[in-house]
């Protein structure tokens, strides 16, 4: 089978540019600002739980020598307040799409 295609630098310039402008037509802004969206809730989720977490082993460490439960305790508020936070954010995205 014979291949068709111009060697060159002139052809694979034109190559590199179709390549180029195809995969910069796949993701929207929409897409985008959803992927950040979600990247932010995910962070923000983790973070709540894991300076509960540190908060509690601080506690259990420095203050008031009860290892491990006043870190369990405090994760599982974190848990909470994380789910409570996602909640709510998630509740904007769903009202108003276009917020940032």
């Amino acid at each position: 089978m014979a291949d068709n295609r111009q060697t060159g630098p002139d052809d694979l310039d034109r190559r590199i540019a179709s390549a180029k402008a195809a995969s910069s037509r796949g993701v929207g802004s929409a897409e985008a600002r959803a992927e950040s969206r979600g990247w932010a809730v995910g962070i923000e989720f983790v973070g709540v739980v894991l300076v509960s977490g540190l908060i509690g082993w601080g506690l259990d460490h420095y203050a008031l020598n009860s290892a491990p439960w006043a870190m369990i305790i405090m994760l599982v508020l974190g848990f909470v307040a994380g789910v409570y936070r996602v909640s709510k954010i998630t509740a904007q995205f769903d009202a108003n799409p276009n917020s940032k």
